[in-house]
């Protein structure tokens, strides 16, 4: 039909409002390029590198021994009557996920400038597909702490079923942040400086080095605002078969699932100007 020979008929283009206007449809749409972006990261993150995957082993592992010495050692602190290395590496192990996740997906968006200004697909990709080479890290690691089970002679329980679930609860939280930071640091790059200093504050305001018991049961709820130490703490208790604590992990639960529909609705209303000033 040629509308111009019809006048009583017209075309109202309105930007898509509501949950049509976040692109969750297009998300699942444009599957294949995120696992290709995904893919794409897991090579570059390894390809042409001295250690390679050697790095997740070191990371934490190096980590572990200057913590068991310091903490376990010289501050004698509590390990809650396990290993202090096997507490510290329990907890480790989610926090450099986090952290790698974390950083990845902040620095996405501004390393993709050349797919961002020359074709459409939904940006929020870029973000989600940094989780990949973290989570390859994060199964290497996972090998050693059942090593260390094993030489602790730690049992194992059905308890470590509970990992998948926390799994998604951290890369949850990582991508929350880290969407907020990547359509930030569009316009801030400055932002890159402040990420690993504000990551080295947040190791010792979360329950690595410490257990949770060390902190007064009414201050508690100010250390579980903190998704991570909910996370961590479930960590520790599938690792380590100790009761969960419900009541912070349904908060973490909460703080990441805010974080995260936040952050979709602030990267919506971002993205249009990605183009321009990246």
């Amino acid at each position: 039909m040629n509308f111009e020979n019809h006048p009583e008929y017209s075309i109202v283009i309105r930007p898509r409002s509501g949950w049509s206007g976040l692109h969750l449809k297009e998300l699942w749409d444009y599957k294949d390029l995120w696992f290709f972006l995904m893919r794409r990261d897991i090579q570059v993150r390894y390809r042409q590198t001295f250690l390679g995957v050697t790095w997740a082993v070191i990371q934490p592992v190096m980590a572990m021994a200057i913590f068991s010495i310091v903490f376990g050692r010289l501050a004698n602190l509590s390990s809650d009557g396990h290993p202090y290395p096997l507490f510290v590496y329990s907890a480790l192990l989610p926090w450099i996920f986090f952290s790698t996740a974390l950083s990845a997906a902040a620095n996405s968006v501004v390393g993709s400038a050349n797919l961002v200004t020359k074709v459409y697909f939904p940006r929020t990709l870029i973000p989600l597909a940094s989780i990949g080479a973290s989570f390859m890290d994060f199964l290497v690691s996972l090998g050693v702490m059942m090593g260390l089970m094993i030489f602790y002679g730690q049992t194992l329980t059905a308890s470590l079923l509970a990992i998948p679930f926390l799994c998604v609860g951290v890369a949850l939280t990582a991508l929350g942040i880290g969407i907020w930071l990547s359509a930030f640091m569009v316009s801030y790059r400055d932002f890159r400086h402040v990420i690993p200093f504000a990551l080295q504050i947040g190791l010792y305001a979360t329950p690595v080095v410490y257990s949770t018991a060390l902190v007064p049961a009414r201050w508690r709820w100010i250390l579980y605002i903190n998704p991570m130490a909910g996370w961590i703490s479930g960590f520790r208790a599938a690792f380590l078969g100790e009761p969960f604590d419900v009541p912070a992990l349904t908060v973490a639960f909460a703080v990441s699932f805010i974080l995260i529909l936040g952050a979709f609705c602030y990267f919506h209303q971002a993205e249009s100007e990605f183009a321009d000033i990246i």
